[in-house]
């Protein structure tokens, strides 16, 4: 839960808009933690992931995998229990995520 407070906490210093956090450790096996946010571009999609990235690593913490990064439209940064998922706006509504995940539980942090 530290991790996830961490992540939230970089994004919003970095202007991340619509963040939401949620418990998808019923829904599939593959992270416990979704974090979604809007970026309101390519370059703040960048810098959002530069940001957090750095800013963890500072601390020993590195994410097993990056993606989206070519065009940025969707990141996704893998930090293994929790994925973190920043998206250009008409992208979040495209794939909706909340909506795919509409019975996980969103955690306030």
């Amino acid at each position: 839960m530290e991790l996830l407070k961490k992540i939230v906490s970089l994004l919003e210093e970095k202007k991340g808009e619509d963040i939401v956090v949620l418990d998808v450790s019923k829904h599939t096996n593959i992270a416990d933690y979704f974090v979604i946010v809007t970026a309101n571009s390519a370059v703040h999609a960048r810098a959002l992931t530069d940001y957090l990235i750095e800013s963890l690593s500072k601390e020993g913490i590195y994410p097993d995998h990056v993606e989206g990064l070519e065009n940025a439209y969707w990141v996704l940064i893998d930090f293994m229990d929790i994925i973190v998922h920043i998206f250009q706006k008409e992208w979040r509504d495209y794939y909706d995520l909340e909506w795919l995940y509409s019975t996980a539980r969103r955690v306030e942090v």
